[in-house]
């Protein structure tokens, strides 16, 4: 009898090891039920490069709930490149022990802890961006990795690609990401080169629709940087690939860092939101000044981006410098944002009632009255059976929201 419950107790034990090291897949469905609206959160890259650490990230996660982030919705915290130096014996990918020595599990849990969610980065090729190790040849083990450790988000890059094919490469990091069992966002960061809007949706949850931002309102650089400008453009046709579960991604947010003016910060976020873009703040957490917490913290402008209905605006009017996006919300309302590009003021005067929002169908601005909201002064500034007159400054939006008058 003791020998067969000693069997017995050995083959439970073995069942349960090999449990832990075959977990049970994520379904295809509940892999495409993640990121509903357009994640948000912090990405370390834009600020701080490669100097990266454990400490800076804790001290960026208190900042998250302490400024108020937390409670506008932001909830990843997100490690970008430089935190990986190697791979073990096992061919394991291995955290910097000196700027990470308690270990990237220690970090998840503590991130966790606060109510948030732990965000990492990896690369499709042989190397990173910064010539640490890639994923290539360890997609499946890198991603039972990221299960262990608790990564709730991969931001999954494109450098040293060497000649793969963009879709099967993040293809079998989707793959992989589903077989660890563990529910992680995959961001496909492959620039736009090739087009995942027509193939990222199922593979991942948003996808990169432009080279690197960089904190200038209108530039272009050799090596590819560009402006906030050049993102809304590259993202302005492709509404019709964005939806709940998948996401064009207009770049990371540079709001708070630069030379931006008040006015470029309100335009970058507000369009951001307009566009369904995930918010990705880049910015230092811990010590921002008032203006850019108002900015990241408006949670009028967060609701147009995290509508349910996860709509994307579309760019129904543009004359010359001074263009109309317009975004369906549910229950019938509807975003607008007045866009001035020039670098001089815009004095508004808008009929309502002689133009249709084809796209809106809830929406029927000739028959129907409707309350108009400017989100950034917080407070109802007319009606659509009244002109609206305002006076846009220059690299600015007025940005409203309509609601059907009672």
């Amino acid at each position: 009898m003791k020998r067969l419950i000693t069997i017995l107790l050995a083959l439970a034990l073995g069942a349960t090891l090999f449990a832990q090291e075959k977990p049970q897949p994520l379904s295809d469905s509940l892999y495409r039920s993640l990121a509903a609206t357009p994640p948000m959160g912090w990405n370390s890259w834009n600020k701080f490069g490669c100097n990266v650490s454990e400490q800076l990230i804790r001290d960026m996660a208190d900042a998250m709930v302490a400024s108020g982030m937390a409670d506008a919705g932001y909830q990843y915290v997100v490690i970008d490149d430089c935190w990986q130096v190697d791979r073990d014996a096992q061919g394991n990918i291995v955290a910097d022990p000196e700027r990470f020595p308690s270990g990237m599990k220690a970090l998840a849990d503590y991130i966790h802890s606060l109510g948030l969610k732990f965000g990492i980065y990896s690369c499709a090729g042989s190397m990173t961006c910064q010539a640490r190790p890639g994923s290539k040849g360890h997609q499946f083990q890198d991603a039972l990795q990221y299960a262990r450790w608790g990564v709730d988000y991969l931001k999954y890059d494109w450098c040293y690609s060497d000649g793969q094919n963009a879709k099967a490469a993040y293809q079998t990091m989707s793959e992989a990401i589903k077989a660890s069992g563990h529910p992680i966002v995959l961001s496909i960061c492959e620039w736009g080169e090739n087009k995942p809007w027509e193939w990222g949706e199922g593979i991942g949850h948003l996808w990169r629709v432009t080279p690197d931002i960089r904190a200038c309102y209108d530039c272009t650089f050799d090596w590819g940087g560009v402006g906030i400008l050049q993102c809304i453009d590259a993202d302005a046709e492709l509404y019709p690939y964005a939806g709940p579960g998948h996401w064009n991604d207009a770049e990371m947010l540079e709001v708070g860092n630069g030379e931006l003016t008040w006015d470029e910060n309100v335009t970058h976020f507000s369009m951001w939101c307009m566009l369904a873009a995930p918010l990705m703040s880049g910015n230092d957490l811990r010590d921002m000044d008032y203006k850019t917490r108002q900015i990241l913290t408006n949670k009028e402008v967060i609701a147009v981006n995290q509508d349910r209905l996860g709509m994307q605006a579309i760019r129904f009017m543009k004359m010359g410098d001074q263009e109309i996006w317009a975004k369906p919300l549910a229950d019938g309302e509807i975003a607008v944002c007045f866009m001035n590009r020039s670098s001089q003021p815009w004095k508004l005067d808008y009929n309502w009632t002689n133009q249709t929002m084809y796209f809106a169908r809830d929406v029927n601005l000739r028959k129907y009255n409707y309350t108009v909201r400017d989100l950034w002064q917080h407070k109802v500034i007319g009606q659509t059976k009244d002109r609206l007159k305002a006076e846009i400054p220059a690299h600015g939006v007025l940005m409203v929201r309509l609601a059907k008058a009672q």
